[in-house]
């Protein structure tokens, strides 16, 4: 149970001519000695926002940060359709500029918003979304941190020497069918070579989506691991404090 009666905002964004609508919450708790709250950004996976992503968002919230949730398909697309937002993810991937600019368009976005320090901005991303936020890191966009949950772990343009400015933590599962030890250990490379600050945490036996409950069972390689899903979840609010909270 959230603490806050909060309620989602809309937030509207541009990107290449589409109109993308996601959505904010404001923080429930605010400390009046820092009147600027740090904020997350969020990227849910292929299907869209799901019951425990949307908890997820709500407990940021009542931890006192800003939060947004990064809808990276145009408003046309209906999100309760699963055939619809497989499309919307199927167009993306299919261009990797594009995704990667739509990303760097958000973050500018909430960058932008009245209210947000842009020293303390985070990104979390789930599947579809872990990818998004890596390709932020890539980019070389100012934030504090990127943490990718069970994301797609590929790139079409790898980062360059010195690019990343984030701090980049990545929580994967060792029988991701989705993101298989070649992808684990090129995007490792990748970072060793980048000289980038992250942390790379293998769960051997978890499957694809080990977060979210609401896709256990989905398709073939997707499993649940409450395990899992606690000792990451609990590592990443303890790496957003660290990170982005305000300093005393």
């Amino acid at each position: 149970m959230h603490i806050g009666a909060n309620l989602f905002e809309a937030v509207d964004c541009e990107h290449e001519g589409a109109r993308l609508r996601g959505r904010l919450l404001r923080p429930t708790l605010r400390d009046v000695r820092h009147p600027q709250a740090g904020s997350v950004l969020m990227f849910p996976g292929a299907t869209g926002p799901s019951k425990s992503y949307e908890a997820a968002m709500r407990e940021l919230a009542d931890a006192g940060y800003l939060v947004l949730d990064a809808n990276m398909y145009g408003e046309e697309v209906d999100l309760t359709s699963v055939s619809a937002a497989g499309q919307g993810f199927a167009d993306l991937m299919a261009d990797p500029v594009r995704l990667r600019g739509r990303a760097i368009a958000w973050f500018e976005r909430l960058r932008d918003m009245a209210g947000v320090d842009p020293e303390r901005i985070a990104a979390i991303g789930y599947c579809f979304g872990g990818k998004c936020v890596l390709e932020l890191a890539r980019s070389g966009a100012a934030l504090q941190t990127v943490t990718s949950f069970h994301g797609l772990l590929t790139t079409h343009a790898p980062a360059l020497p010195g690019s990343i400015r984030a701090r980049v933590a990545i929580w994967t599962g060792g029988e991701d069918p989705y993101a298989p030890r070649s992808d684990t250990e090129a995007v490792h490379a990748e970072l060793d070579a980048a000289g980038a600050d992250y942390q790379l945490t293998l769960f051997a036996k978890a499957r694809h989506a080990f977060m979210d409950p609401d896709h256990d069972g989905f398709a073939p390689g997707i499993v649940y691991d409450r395990v899992t899903h606690r000792i990451a979840w609990a590592a990443t609010r303890a790496l957003l404090s660290e990170t982005i909270d305000a300093t005393p």
